[in-house]
This record gives C-alpha cells, structure tokens and sequence, in this order.
C-alpha cells in the first residue's frame, strides 16, 4: 500500500488534541510518507497550518479522508468519517470498540484495517505507542490542579502571622498511570497525601513518590497490570473501611478503571454523606460512568452536605499542547513498524500489529469484541 497519512480536526464537541503535529509529520515526510491535513487541523491544540511544513493541506475533511491509506484520529472515527474513507485503508487512534457496536460494524463491513490503541499489549516494546499511558498522565496532573481550584483550603501547610495552616489531606483512588501522576502533582502542591490501589504491588510506588499508602486488607490484583472486579464480599468490606477513612479527607481524587467495562463504583452516596463540609471529590472515570455513585460528567455537584464532586471531561485536552504531542508520538512509534521506504507494509506475525488490530479484510480481529457484536465462540 502507498503512504499517504492524513489527520482531520476532530469533530467531537470539547476535543482539543490532534493526532498529528508539525514535528510527526516532518518524520513520516522523513520516511519518503505523504501527509495530508485538513486546514484548521490543528488549530484547536495551537498548531496553526503554518507550523507544518511539506505538508499537502486540503479545504475540508471529506477531501482528506479520499485520500488516506492511513487516517490517524484521536477520537473514533464518526459514521460519516469511515463512510467517506477508501476500502482498505487503515484507521489508528482510540477507537472504543466497547462503546459503539455500529461503528465497529461499520469499520469491518467497509473493509477497514482499524487499529485500536487501547488494545496494545502492556509490553515493554510497547511503551513508546501507549496512548493510554501518556493521556492518563495528563489527566491526572490537571484533575488535582482542579481539585485544588475548587477546594477551600490550601494545599500545603503555611506558617502565617495569622497563625499555622495545616496541609490539605489528599487521597488517590488508583495507582495507575493517572494516579501516580496525581499523586506526584499533589505532592508538589504540598499536601499530605495518600495513595489507595485494590493491588498491593502498587505499595512500593506509591511511596515512592512521598505519598502513604492507605491499606484497607483488599486484593484485587488482576492480569496485564489492572485490577480484576472485586467480588460482593470483598467491595462490601472496602467500602466499611473506606467510608470510615473518608471522615478524614479533604480531597479525593479517584482514577480507577477496568479496561472495557463502566467505572467501578467505589464511593457510595453514604461515603460522601459522611464526609466533612468544604470537602471535594473530583472523579477522573467521570466519562465512563464514575468512580462515585453522585459523578455526573460535565458537571460538578454540590451536596446538601457541602460536598463538591466534580465530573471532568475531556482532562487530556485541557493539556492539549502536550497531549497532542505525545499522542501524535505513540501514533507514529506505531506505524513506524509497517514504513517500508514510503509505503506501508503490515507485519502480522507482528504481536503488536496483531493484537492491536480490531478489524481487517471484512472481519472483527478482537475476539472479545467480535464475541460481543456477533456472538458465537471465540
């Protein structure tokens, strides 16, 4: 196949990212790839068109997508969009195949090669190309800047005329990516901090980082670095101790996920009655369903009991300049497997190109998504 790369403004409402800047494509233009960008691409993330040089700009995204063998996205591709593209092209980006079965149809029945990031394999060959791990990042150094913009209370301690300030109280839910990173902006911030995962290995990173680790006697340590669903029992007696803990705690910042399902629950309604006034919540799982049973995405909620809880959307775009610039890298890392001499090549006796791979040649390749859409074994 030749390579022509092509990137269009995102089209869903408060995206700001791009999936390809200035300095990626002066890399595929490097590797003898055309690239080819809708005007105004860019503009969101500031990356003006001026910015990209021996680049092929065209007025509108329809004109783009005609001309793709490689359509690299940040959001999943609309209906409309994967219409528009040449069978057998090739879509990269997130593409939540959980979330739309018709979109994932429509990918197969249109005999797209679509590859979805979120389901490269955790590997150290992959680190360069994980999309999950460079946003969440981002995500959750902007959720504690909000967390402190909304609270009433300084983070750190201060020593005043007006007498001694004592330090706000933080806790992470999560120690994954975004919790780390949430973790280590607190600390910066000055609060005392804790770190809570159902996985104990997380112990060690937590306190690396300055932070304690709060141990509520409840493993969920799962496959691939995620924590598995924890059973009735086991979520009964985290909540009992967590809620107890919570009385204490001026913010919470929760980041718990399970790949491909909604948000774990794990600050119930009672939790929060329980918590003091002036305390704040900010739930970065807001868009898949919330960590907290009040998390309304979009917005914050104000509890009869002076609790805020706060639904960010969006979070990787509020950093869009460095999102982009880091996506835009995972992106390129990921194709740079299949340039050969300006075209593409796919390789798949290639684990990464194999099991990233959701549909190629008029088939869905996930086998849990094709269980999902069209049932039978898998």
């Amino acid at each position: 196949m030749s390579g022509i790369v092509v990137a269009v403004r995102e089209s869903v409402a408060g995206e700001r990212r791009v999936a390809l800047t200035p300095e990626i494509a002066k890399k595929l233009r490097g590797a003898a790839v055309q690239v080819v960008l809708e005007q105004g691409a860019g503009d969101a993330a500031f990356f003006p068109d001026a910015s990209f040089a021996d680049v092929t700009l065209v007025a509108s995204a329809a004109e783009a997508l005609s001309r793709a063998d490689v359509l690299l996205k940040v959001q999943p591709p609309s209906l409309e969009e994967i219409a528009q593209l040449r069978e057998g092209s090739i879509v990269i980006g997130y593409l939540q195949p959980h979330a739309s079965a018709e979109r994932v149809k429509a990918l197969r029945d249109r005999k797209i090669t679509s590859f979805s990031m979120e389901l490269l394999p955790r590997t150290t060959r992959a680190q360069a190309m994980d999309v999950l791990s460079s946003q969440a990042g981002m995500a959750g150094y902007k959720a504690v800047l909000i967390a402190a913009e909304v609270s009433g209370k300084f983070f750190p301690m201060l020593t005043t005329a007006a007498g001694t300030i004592r330090p706000s109280k933080v806790l992470i839910v999560g120690a994954g990516v975004a919790g780390l990173q949430a973790i280590a902006t607190a600390r910066r911030l000055g609060a005392q901090v804790e770190g809570f995962d159902v996985r104990p290995e997380t112990r060690e990173q937590i306190e690396s980082l300055g932070a304690k680790f709060l141990d509520l006697g409840v493993s969920a340590a799962g496959s691939g670095g995620y924590a598995r669903e924890l059973t009735a029992e086991e979520r009964a007696e985290q909540q009992r101790k967590l809620a107890e803990h919570l009385k204490g705690v001026d913010v919470i910042v929760t980041t718990a996920a399970v790949p491909g399902r909604p948000a774990p629950k794990i600050i119930s309604t009672a939790m929060v009655e329980g918590m003091k006034p002036g305390s704040v919540i900010v739930d970065l799982a807001a868009e898949t369903g919330g960590n907290c049973e009040l998390t309304k995405a979009g917005e914050t909620v104000l509890t009869t009991n002076g609790v805020s809880v706060v639904g960010p959307t969006h979070l990787a775009s509020m950093g869009c300049i460095h999102a982009s610039e880091m996506y835009a890298r995972n992106l390129f890392n990921f194709l740079s497997l299949s340039i050969k001499e300006g075209n593409i090549q796919l390789d798949w006796n290639d684990d990464l190109i194999a099991n990233t791979c959701l549909t190629h040649g008029g088939e869905i390749k996930h086998a849990a998504t094709k269980q999902q859409i069209e049932g039978g074994a898998v």
